[in-house]
């Protein structure tokens, strides 16, 4: 199999279980961002579009429709069904991630075995949904019952685009949603071809609608819709607010958000060095360091600061930037110009800041989006490095003293996603974790996610929890029902 080289099969807008153009006819380019050159013309939708696809979700959540009707345990047949054809088609799906993407072949294959567990832990979930009964008092028997939200928005990243899809989709599926799920305008092209999976594994029509589009067109529309009962976004802090506004403007929908990070890793005294400094490259630069949990400040104790930096310069000389479908590249493109150049222009910031440039620093042969993998040290607070989310593979280093003062710097920050800490004291570890003000905390590992633990920020790193139980509440309203049985 040439995979490199994918045969594109999808570029419509995928609604009521059909493949059909937008209404306008507008069409946007997917590209490759290893070559720059374009993949395939994609169907570009908006409010039109959005609103054919929220009347087909509509339809679908109808009280007597086949999707309503079905028994719990069918639809988790169904998301059975959906993570078996995702995993016959992993070679291919791999592909198309690799090249619309750019991560490696190898990064996009375990993207996508994540994406099966997800879908399958949230099939398990199906039949599992049921409500309580609370004691209230003589005369009266009191009930809870748990209910699907109803139609629901979701607008999903371009760094994970198919995990993505499974976080989304597998608590909506679950709970009994209908679902418009608008895919980045960079990565469109691996949910289209999840959408075609779903009409073989059997979905009804208008459970899943899947419409391309740019954020203030197809996004907004989604976000102001006074039919679709919750927003669900994963992006940037700056975009959630926007959603959060619409959504309030129009019918005060649920929203869940899951935003921006710069996320701290403490690196303490007793640490092995060459084990920190390996948690601590992987922690920024995996994904190409497009993550929004990365470590990307990384606090090392001023008695082994010199040898971690030597350490990081060290893993980092080694990385091999790259063909993404070569399985010994470590590292692809950015995804696209925009990112390319805001990435580049913050190194350019560090450098003029004062922070101490050890390795990289600058753009990778003259086509494609490479960028070499970069590490600063003697990194001050107030640097933008240090402030402003990069997005990008540059790991800035700094230096402390004590725990105290790293769990302040750690909490000195408006994001508070992820936060990560490695010590052979569990002490030391525990009242860092309970410190630190984020919704992940990992210790001596990072990113270690699963599905079945819920995922999430504080502050303006975003508003609910996704994986997990936490993950499915999201999408279930909870109604009480009283019976009045006798006078007392």
């Amino acid at each position: 199999m040439e995979t490199s080289k994918p045969v594109i099969k999808y570029t419509k807008l995928f609604i009521d279980n059909e493949f059909v153009d937008s209404v306008s006819g507008k069409q946007f380019q997917a590209i490759n961002p290893a070559t720059e050159e374009v993949i395939a013309n994609v169907s570009e939708g908006d409010k039109a579009d959005v609103d054919k696809a929220v009347e087909a979700a509509k339809r679908a959540f109808a009280r007597n429709s086949k999707w309503r009707s079905m028994d719990a345990s069918d639809r988790g047949k169904l998301m059975f069904n959906l993570a078996n054809l995702i995993e016959r088609d992993i070679q291919y799906l791999a592909s198309i991630e690799t090249l619309n993407n750019g991560k490696t072949f190898v990064s996009s294959v375990e993207d996508i075995k994540a994406t099966i567990n997800v879908l399958r832990y949230y099939a398990g979930w199906c039949d599992k949904i049921h409500g309580s009964t609370i004691p209230v008092g003589n005369g009266y028997v009191s009930m809870t019952r748990k209910e699907p939200v109803g139609v629901v928005g979701q607008i999903i990243p371009w760094n994970y685009p198919i995990m993505m899809i499974s976080w989304k989709w597998g608590p909506a599926l679950a709970a009994g949603c209908t679902i418009v799920l608008k895919p980045a305008e960079q990565t469109p092209l691996s949910a289209l071809y999840l959408a075609a999976l779903t009409k073989e594994a059997g979905f009804p029509s208008g459970v899943i609608n899947v419409v391309n589009g740019y954020g203030p067109t197809a996004g907004a529309a989604i976000a102001e819709h006074q039919d679709v009962r919750k927003v669900a976004f994963t992006g940037s802090t700056e975009v959630g607010r926007i959603i959060m506004q619409a959504a309030g403007k129009s019918n005060l929908k649920r929203v869940s958000l899951e935003l921006g990070g710069k996320s701290p890793l403490v690196v303490c005294a007793d640490a092995d060095v060459k084990e920190a400094a390996n948690i601590a490259y992987h922690a920024l630069f995996d994904n190409h360091g497009q993550s929004c949990c990365a470590g990307s400040r990384t606090f090392v104790h001023s008695s082994i600061y010199d040898e971690f930096v030597n350490e990081a310069k060290r893993l980092v000389a080694n990385r091999k930037v790259g063909d993404p479908f070569d399985k010994n590249t470590d590292q692809g493109p950015q995804i696209d110009a925009d990112m390319f150049n805001k990435v580049l222009g913050l190194i350019e910031s560090g450098k003029k800041e004062g922070a101490t440039l050890i390795v990289g620093g600058d753009r990778v042969g003259n086509a494609g989006y490479f960028i070499q993998p970069t590490v600063f040290s003697n990194v001050a607070d107030n640097m933008r490095i240090a402030q402003e989310e990069i997005f990008g593979p540059v790991q800035s280093i700094f230096k402390f003293t004590d725990i105290e003062e790293a769990i302040r710097r750690a909490n000195k920050t408006s994001y508070g996603l992820a936060a990560g800490i490695i010590t052979k004291d569990i002490n030391k570890a525990l009242s860092f974790a309970n410190a630190v003000e984020a919704g992940s905390v990992w210790i001596n590992g990072y990113d270690l996610i699963s599905a079945h633990t819920p995922f999430g920020g504080y502050k303006m790193s975003g508003i609910g929890r996704e994986l997990g139980e936490e993950g499915l509440n999201e999408y279930l309203e909870i109604k009480t029902i009283t019976i009045y049985t006798a006078s007392t």
